[in-house]
């Protein structure tokens, strides 16, 4: 088995390209090797922020051979009257090239043809690899490309060495204006090299020894940890770890070193909150705190380098640190001064979005709004819900905030805290902007979610009644994100609300907005696209796709309801006897689709049921609606379509005894309002005729 290692050295790359290149050099190199049919063991990339590193094992030597049979012309216009090859006969032999006493006469269904039996593959490792490394390495996806060969050539960063061997021979193909080497270089001050790699196997040592870098992300961010663990330690904290910023700095060095920096104790004045933006965003460093919870005046961060004068580069970090944290201390006492009252008349001079006024009248709306969602899911917060509205936006226009950015909403929580709003309402400022995507934490607390759904709903009617909708991949206004969120709100806190009725109240709240759709028009445009967000996100949940239609089909805008009958829906579909259930009720479903040019009602007179199937169904049918009917108020969908075993038994004989389409119009009319009773029964689970069985 060989040992292939690729190493293309670049220029310092941003951290966040990282981890998609290596999934994405992964993912291609298998899928073209497992298309040339030569076999491998496995394939792993590793990357920092000056080097991409394939490296793949058990290779084959060779690709693997078989035997085609390739078909040329018909046999008649391949030789002429004396048996000689023509120029068609020749020209098929030259294309294949070989002689043609190689090529046969073949009889199949549609005649006879020349052919020829070829050996195709057993093309060495080296040459595939040469060329798997050429069709990839132009066409791999940055966010941002550079050119430094004017335009020959695209990366993601320059690209300044190439190092390809396999086992000890070195893969030769050229790219960026540089041909492959058995060459590479280590950290750019601590093992600079280059350094010569005899063979694939010591790739990996010599990087580390004599180039002094870490290759894998994971072990720098161990690294990282297990050293600031320790000297937190060493001044009675604990680092406040954040896995995200972590994986950042992991990806920004290639030798990390921890150290700890220090700064003055007044700056434990301002929020946590702060103090911790100002050295994760900015300085890219993490905050420590003791062991009462308090942050400490001290901050972690990851050198790349293991520095003669460690004292020296700790004073640089901390001088940056403190010029933010003067910053930031200004602006908290301006901010501190200022007041509510003078936030929300800057508002008005504030745009929102073109149209739909200014961030003002934003917090209007949102007044109304946020009261109007309180009363239904929490009555007994609908004052402070309507104070939160009208406040939820004063904080844009703070000294914090326009300069961090980052901090909105949660500063809006701490200034209504100091300037003696109820805690109802500062956690609702504090909390309206979550969740920001679809792994961001929800707000703790009711308060929080209806803010934040009010926020969100507001953004959706404004923009899908301007036609501002996504498109492809284009989402400026982030209104995907936004549905998303407001889905996972009423999921994951068990909101019963209407979507629709909040989505309707939220569009009476714009008042004099020329719109380019109508209000009707763009609710039905709404609903659609929360559809599809629902979809998508039961989708990723693994819920197959057939059950999320059936039991979206009897309607959605009750989402938390809805989610109920998926997930009873979903179970039931595991079950052995689902399949035949689905049979019976689809027949019955499909039944009634035909018939819809008729007038039925449900209406079953019983002096019109003549046989036994039929009286048998309808008796079952009546034992078991109101039942339903308590199940359903309780909403208990499981229970309620385990109630499909007592009723499928009483509908399959009637389907094998009785002639639903029989000529007696009375009688078909009271037949098909029996089944048509029994669909709406089913109904308000779910659509049986959605299923494919």
């Amino acid at each position: 088995m060989r040992h292939f290692v690729l190493e293309i050295g670049v220029e310092e790359m941003p951290a966040r390209f990282l981890p998609l290149l290596d999934r994405e050099l992964a993912d291609r190199f298998s899928a073209l090797l497992i298309e040339a049919g030569l076999a491998y063991g496995r394939v792993a990339t590793a990357s920092t922020p000056r080097r991409l590193v394939v490296d793949i094992t058990g290779l084959s030597a060779v690709q693997k051979t078989e035997e085609i049979v390739v078909s040329g012309p018909p046999a008649r216009i391949a030789f002429d009257a004396d048996g000689n090859p023509t120029k068609a006969g020749l020209g098929f032999a030259k294309s294949q090239n070989v002689e043609f006493d190689q090529i046969y006469v073949e009889k199949t269904d549609k005649g006879e043809y020349l052919a020829l039996k070829k050996t195709v593959g057993g093309r060495t490792a080296g040459e595939i690899l040469a060329e798997t490394c050429m069709a990839i390495l132009p066409n791999l996806t940055f966010p941002k490309k550079m050119q430094w060969m004017g335009k020959e050539c695209t990366f993601g960063r320059p690209v300044r060495w190439i190092l390809a061997m396999l086992d000890d021979q070195i893969v030769p193909f050229a790219f960026a204006g540089l041909t492959a080497s058995n060459q590479t270089r280590g950290h750019r001050v601590m093992g600079p090299g280059p350094f010569t790699v005899p063979h694939a196997d010591e790739y990996a040592r010599i990087l580390n020894d004599q180039g002094k870098v870490i290759l894998h992300a994971a072990d720098r961010k161990q690294a990282i940890r297990a050293e600031g663990d320790r000297l937190a330690a060493e001044v009675g904290g604990s680092v406040e770890w954040l896995e995200s910023l972590l994986d950042q700095v992991a990806n920004l060095v290639e030798t990390p070193r921890a150290m700890l920096g220090g700064f003055h104790e007044k700056f434990l004045e301002l929020p946590a909150e702060v103090l911790l933006t100002s050295m994760e965003t900015h300085q890219k460093s993490f905050g420590l705190r003791g062991a009462d919870g308090k942050l400490l005046p001290y901050f972690l961060t990851a050198a790349n380098i293991e520095s003669r004068e460690p004292a020296l580069v700790r004073k640089g970090w901390e001088r940056v640190l403190r010029a933010r944290l003067e910053d930031a201390r200004f602006f908290w006492e301006s901010d501190c001064a200022a007041t509510f009252d003078h936030w929300l008349d800057k508002l008005d001079k504030v745009i929102f979005i073109g149209p739909l006024g200014t961030m003002g009248d934003k917090t209007r709306r949102l007044e109304k709004l946020a009261a109007f969602i309180a009363s239904r899911v929490a009555p007994e917060l609908g004052e402070s819900m309507a104070r939160a509205g009208r406040l939820s936006k004063a904080d844009l226009v703070s000294e914090m905030v326009y300069e961090f950015d980052d901090l909105q909403g949660k500063m809006g929580g701490i200034y209504a805290r100091r300037q003696g709003e109820s805690q109802t309402v500062a956690e609702a400022l504090y909390e309206q902007y979550l969740p920001a995507g679809q792994d961001s934490p929800l707000p703790s607390s009711k308060a929080g979610a209806i803010l934040s759904l009010a926020d969100k709903l507001d953004n959706l009617a404004g923009c899908f009644g301007l036609g501002m909708m996504p498109t492809g991949a284009a989402d400026p206004y982030a209104l995907r994100r936004n549905a998303l969120g407001v889905c996972r709100i009423i999921l994951e806190m068990g909101l019963q609300v209407d979507i629709e009725v909040l989505l309707r109240e939220a569009q009476k709240g714009y008042a004099g907005v020329i719109w380019k759709f109508g209000e009707d028009e763009a609710l039905e445009k709404l609903m659609d696209f929360f559809g599809q967000r629902l979809r998508a996100y039961w989708n990723g949940q693994g819920i197959p796709t057939l059950v999320i239609e059936a039991a979206m089909a009897p309607g959605f805008a009750d989402i938390h309801d809805t989610w109920l009958r998926v997930r009873a829906l979903a179970e039931f579909s595991r079950e052995d006897d689902f399949e035949a259930s689905v049979l019976t009720f689809k027949r019955a479903a499909n039944i009634i689709r035909k018939q819809a040019d008729q007038d039925l009602s449900g209406a079953v007179r019983e002096d019109l049921l003549e046989v036994d199937a039929e009286k048998s169904f309808w008796a079952t049918l009546q034992g078991i609606e109101p039942v339903w009917a308590d199940l359903a108020a309780t909403a208990d969908y499981a229970q309620m379509l385990s109630r499909l075993r007592v009723l499928r038994p009483a509908v399959d004989g009637f389907f094998d005894g009785v002639m639903v389409m029989c000529d007696d119009l009375a009688l078909r009319t009271n037949r098909l309002n029996l089944l048509y009773r029994l669909v709406n029964t089913l109904g308000r689970v779910a659509d049986f005729g959605k299923f494919q069985v």
